[in-house]
């Protein structure tokens, strides 16, 4: 199932949300601007478990950078659609300063996720996933019932249908566990995708919309006559 947009209107316009995709494109351009020179840039930058835990902090500056850094296009256009679509209901929820406080400690909440169940690593992680899935596991408290566009794939066939929140986010994060904990038992020293970092962001991202007080709105989202306002 991929997204496409949600039916709910945010009631103001959603500045840090905004600034998020911009920084995150921003930083991807350069990433594309820095040719064979990338992979060097990447294992100076970003977070890889094996160095932050023999270094005894908390490493949170390659923890910082990584959360704005992708692997490609691909890695890249899914996260800031995921992003588009579901952040700026909870920075609306939230208030700007809390949902930038929010996105930044789900990151790192996320990032020590994947370093907890893969310690020994020596490979790099990067990516806003951690952070978005953080958002996800807000969206999934704060508008359950929540419509979303979605394709869906059923075989030979697409069809893009209306799906509640709870279906759409219930999927994917049932998804990641049962690939995280497929990937126990498979680790690859060439990377992969850290399906833990994305459980460990949903996990934050529940409990830091009780600790910051989000305003549940579970039967007070506004949507245009049954159908869809872009967000």
């Amino acid at each position: 199932m991929i997204p496409l947009k949600d039916d709910i209107v945010s009631s103001r316009f959603p500045i840090i949300n905004a600034l998020l995709i911009v920084i995150n494109a921003l930083t991807f351009m350069f990433e594309l601007s820095l040719g064979p020179g990338l992979n060097r840039f990447i294992l100076q930058t970003a977070t890889v478990p094996e160095q932050v835990l023999s270094s005894g902090a908390l490493g949170w500056p390659s923890i910082l950078y990584s959360m704005f850094l992708h692997a490609g296009w691909a890695h890249f256009l899914g996260n800031m659609l995921y992003l588009h679509i579901f952040g700026d209901n909870v920075e609306d929820a939230l208030g700007h300063f809390k949902y930038l406080v929010f996105y930044l400690l789900c990151g790192f909440g996320a990032a020590w996720a994947h370093i907890l169940t893969d310690p020994g690593s020596a490979v790099p992680m990067v990516g806003a996933s951690g952070a978005i899935a953080g958002v996800l596991g807000a969206y999934f408290l704060l508008y359950p019932k929540a419509r979303v566009l979605t394709l869906v794939f059923l075989g030979f066939f697409v069809r893009i249908i209306r799906i509640p929140a709870l279906v759409v986010l219930g999927f994917w994060i049932i998804l990641q566990l049962v690939l995280g904990i497929g990937s126990l038992s498979l680790r690859v020293q060439g990377g992969g995708v850290a399906w833990f970092a994305h459980i460990g962001g949903f996990v934050c991202g529940i409990a830091l919309l009780f600790a910051m007080g989000g305003r549940i709105k579970r039967q007070n989202y506004i949507a245009k006559d049954g159908g869809f306002w872009d967000n």
